[in-house]
């Protein structure tokens, strides 16, 4: 049985493994690539993932990291069943038609600037006609219940206590006499959640798969994160200010609600300070999450069964449409504004921050991971400005990291969940996280569990022998791509030189146009300057 790594290879999107056997080639998660504009290129490499020869994928949970190329796929040729749990579906018909109409919005926006400067336009990834095509592809299961998808396969999905519906895949591969069993663990949930139940166990396994997002960390005390979030919506309601929330649509938005549904039960909410629900997606997304109580946690059905709506709040908002949504910030006083994406780096929580990063009485409150590259990694990590719409502005509102809510397992309870296999020879492949964190995870689950571990690299294939060691494919590695910084270095000192070689003829223009070359000599140092403060 041959793997490769097509995504989430020391990076945290992109998920994707290609498993080929002696009678199926078929795919775990088809996930997006999100980040800087480097790991962005790769969703434009569907070919390299011969879609239409795919027999069938198999899908961890509904977010974008893990199926938002399904489309694209669609597009290329796939015709193959989608198996996933029922939530998952419900929630991908949504999340897929609007990633599309994302994909569409930005093509159009690029393609603007490209035709402005001679360059030919681009296409989208995909389109909304694809993602409408991906939905009759999709094929329900039930948690713990074995299926066949092919000849020598077969799968199982267990509640991998990530998002409603969220699933581990265990995976049996038949070859000749031999059976391999495979554990894709999508991404473990963070215990006592609210909504979700804990991650299932499982206890037997030739090769473990394992997410390592954050591993080489714990999440604070669950228990405090209301009163921070508490202390947040304080801190600018008493400034008379906003409180933005970037949170991803599926899961976490639906968790802020019940937060805030907790806070205002207390009487930690103020009585008159609106919520703002402010993205389409999450507002359906709530709708489906409201039609699956019987994949909630036993808290959250005892509410319920008790009269209680933990997703419901007297002064929620829901803003459907881009005038209401414009409204909010066109509103005085305080209020609270949840809205996507999670890492602050595209839909309508882009304008939410251009109103409010640079108002001294503002907050921004970060829920969840923060991807390398993105806007949100560089607020967390105290950027003084920030770049919005081609606009900079200074970051003054007062910026707040809650980890307590995140729906991924941290350091310990990854290790923890790994103490129930009872599997001594099992090989433990660490993917969907970053290079950094992973070789701390694996050092502790060496010396504490005594597996080995490799950790997988981008395009990486291995042939996963039973009972045995992983065989590379190639005798060496895929070849990273590389940076030259000499070259550029170099470059760069000649430009200068180039320009200084020329000061003679700027030195001639009339004082207003020096004052204007100056000037963007003046901007180019400052970005040097942000550039080697971020190191």
């Amino acid at each position: 049985m041959k793997i490769t790594f097509m995504g989430a290879a020391k990076t945290v999107t992109g998920s994707c493994y290609i498993i080929e056997t002696e009678n199926a080639r078929f795919a775990v998660d088809c996930g997006l690539h999100q980040g800087n504009a480097e790991i962005e290129k790769r969703n434009r490499g569907i070919s390299d993932y011969r879609a239409k020869d795919l027999d069938f994928i198999l899908i961890t949970h509904a977010h974008i990291d893990h199926t938002g190329l399904l489309p694209a796929a669609v597009r290329a040729g796939f015709k193959g069943p989608i198996y996933m749990t029922q939530p998952t579906r419900d929630l991908l018909e949504i999340m897929l038609l609007d990633s599309a109409y994302i994909q569409e919005m930005e093509t159009e926006w690029a393609n603007r600037k490209r035709l402005r400067k001679g360059l030919a336009p681009i296409n989208p990834i995909y389109t909304q006609e694809d993602a409408l095509a991906t939905v009759p592809l999709m094929r329900t299961v039930q948690y713990g219940t074995s299926f066949p998808p092919k000849e020598g396969i077969r799968v199982s999905f267990r509640d991998a206590g990530h998002i409603l519906g969220s699933a581990f895949i265990e995976l049996w591969v038949k070859e000749g006499s031999e059976t391999t069993k495979v554990v894709f663990s999508g991404d473990l949930g963070h215990k006592d959640q609210l909504i979700v139940r804990d991650p299932s166990i499982v206890e037997k396994a030739d090769y473990l798969l394992m997410e390592s997002t954050y591993g080489d960390r714990n999440h604070k005390d669950s228990s405090n994160s209301l009163d921070e979030l508490a202390q947040a919506i304080e801190w600018s309601y008493s400034q008379g200010g906003k409180v933005v929330i970037p949170a991803f649509a599926v899961e976490r938005s639906q968790q802020m609600i019940y937060s805030l549904h907790l806070l205002a039960k207390a009487g930690k909410l103020p009585a008159d300070m609106p919520v703002y629900l402010d993205s389409p997606l999450a507002i359906k997304a709530t709708e489906v999450f409201r039609s699956h109580p019987e994949f909630f946690d036993m808290d959250t059905r005892e509410r319920l069964h008790n009269g209680e709506d933990p997703l419901s709040l007297p002064n929620l908002k829901f803003t459907l449409d881009t005038e209401a949504s414009q409204a909010i910030n066109n509103t005085d006083g305080p209020a609270v504004v949840i809205s996507a994406s999670g890492m602050a780096n595209a839909g309508r929580i882009k304008h939410h921050l251009r109103h409010n990063i640079w108002k001294k009485n503002a907050s921004v409150v970060f829920v969840g991971y923060q991807g390398v590259g993105t806007p949100g990694r560089r607020l967390v990590n105290g950027a003084d400005s920030i770049t919005i719409f081609g606009e900079k502005l200074k970051v003054e509102a007062k910026i707040f990291t809650i980890n307590g809510f995140s729906g991924h397992a941290g350091q310990s309870e990854m290790i923890d969940w790994l103490r129930n296999f009872d599997s001594p020879a099992m090989k433990v492949i660490l993917t969907h996280g970053e290079a950094k964190g992973q070789k701390v995870l694996s050092s502790l689950i060496k010396k504490e569990l005594g597996y080995k571990v490799h950790i997988a690299d981008y395009l990486e294939e291995f042939m996963l022998v039973p009972g045995g060691e992983m065989q590379p494919v190639t005798k060496d590695k895929p070849v990273q791509p590389q940076v030259d910084w000499d070259y550029l270095l170099k470059d760069s000192e000649q430009l200068f030189v180039e320009f200084k070689n020329r000061l003679d003829r700027v030195k001639a223009q009339p004082f207003i146009s020096q004052t204007e070359l100056r000037d963007r000599l003046l901007d180019i140092n400052r970005q040097v300057i942000e550039l080697i403060s971020e190191l």
